[in-house]
């Protein structure tokens, strides 16, 4: 399994490839991609906006959504699921996949043990070049499993 790299050097890491395709490297970038990447729970937008604005007061929900679209475009964030309810965002780029619930749009990072890998369909390769495997399994979380047997 790929070792996750500090926030610190995370940070380094967009500001490289901020560097690399001609985009500054702004106090609200960073302060963006810094929620998203300390972040285990896949946050939205709002969520996003409302840790930042606390730090920048002067930073909008535009700025936001227009900030995480630059992250997405540099590769150092991605949407989790188009099928949510509100846009969720990852920035953990270690191979992984995720477990999302249908009751509570709660998502889970799964990451495969030692050894074990993900099948691919054979005829899988004949719609272009694989960059990267990422399923979504779709199901009932056991925080609701639990308040459903309640």
């Amino acid at each position: 399994m790929n070792k996750q790299l500090s926030l610190e050097e995370r940070i380094e890491e967009l500001k490289q490839a901020c560097h690399t395709k001609g985009m500054r490297v702004t106090p609200q970038r960073i302060a963006i991609f810094e929620e998203v990447a300390k972040s285990c729970s896949h946050p939205d937008v709002e969520t996003i906006y409302d840790a930042v604005k606390d730090k920048m007061p002067n930073v909008s929900v535009d700025t936001v959504y227009r900030t995480l679209a630059s992250l997405e475009e540099l590769d150092m964030i991605f949407r989790v699921d188009n099928q949510l309810p509100k846009a969720r965002f990852d920035a953990d780029k270690r191979p992984h996949h995720h477990f999302i619930c249908t009751e509570c749009n709660e998502v889970y990072d799964i990451f495969l043990e030692q050894g074990e890998k993900v099948d691919l369909p054979q005829n899988a390769n004949k719609y272009g070049k694989i960059k990267d495997i990422n399923v979504q399994i779709r199901g009932i979380c056991n925080n609701c499993l639990a308040k459903n047997k309640k």
